[in-house]
């Protein structure tokens, strides 16, 4: 073999590798902007959910191309080539694994978005009320068929009773809330209600969060409720951030 034959040789494995990291990255791309056009509105979230099975297929096949690559190279003749595949191989996998991750976990959890502690007679809301009326999911609560499916996925979630006074659990439940980063639409002592909104990271979904307090002598029981406006699953959104946010109550105490 002379010196010119051996970058002949190594010219279709290189190919394929860069090809494939090409690909893996592009896939990531488009995974993130699937995300950020949501919330930008440059397009529709299924369609944001369209582009997240492209970045599937992209991050996959970019993998396997350069996986390849690096099989025709061979780690001995061109290990920094071999490193590059692997490289790229490790890309595109975890690009395709995070959508991967949520279509798995979405597939264990009931198709559901209304979470709330108390699934009798659930916080209603009032002052988020205009804000949801372009929404497509409505505001009353869906009923026993709801509850049930909560109650086998989420069954942990139950009325939170916290060991002070109304005036002072008012005042604790409020902080959190704020603490929790969301924005607060209405506090009203009188009425025992907080509402708020809390926007997801990625997508820039707006859930809509009320909070009902009750006197009880030197006891407050709370509820909280928490809904999506838009999509038929949360994929446990709600009740993670209502887990959170009675955890932040205990801490408190």
């Amino acid at each position: 073999m002379t010196a010119t034959e051996a970058p002949d040789r190594c010219s279709v494995p290189r190919v394929l590798v860069l090809s494939g990291l090409g690909l893996a990255v592009a896939a990531g791309l488009v995974e993130i902007s699937a995300g950020i056009g949501n919330r930008l509105g440059w397009w529709h979230f299924r369609t944001g959910f369209d582009l997240l099975r492209f970045s599937v297929y992209g991050g996959i096949a970019g993998a396997l191309l350069a996986m390849a690559g690096g099989f025709a190279a061979g780690p001995r003749r061109y290990p920094a080539m071999s490193a590059l595949a692997v490289l790229a191989a490790i890309v595109g996998l975890a690009v395709a694994a995070v959508p991967i991750s949520f279509r798995i976990k979405a597939k264990q959890l009931p198709v559901i978005h209304d979470i709330t502690t108390d699934t009798v007679h659930p916080p209603e809301f009032v002052a988020i009320l205009p804000l949801r009326k372009e929404a497509p999911n409505p505001a009353a609560y869906g009923g026993p068929a709801v509850a049930e499916q909560q109650q086998k996925a989420y069954g942990d979630l139950r009325t939170e009773v916290l060991e002070l006074p109304y005036e002072k659990a008012f005042t604790r439940a409020l902080a959190a809330a704020r603490e929790a980063g969301w924005k607060i639409v209405a506090a009203e002592p009188a009425a025992g209600r907080i509402e708020a909104t809390d926007t997801t990271f990625w997508f820039g979904f707006t859930d809509d969060i009320v909070i009902r307090l009750q006197a009880a002598g030197a006891r407050t029981p709370l509820d909280i409720r928490s809904v999506s406006r838009v999509g038929k699953s949360d994929v446990g959104k709600n009740a993670e951030r209502i887990r959170s946010y009675l955890a932040s109550l205990r801490k408190r105490q």
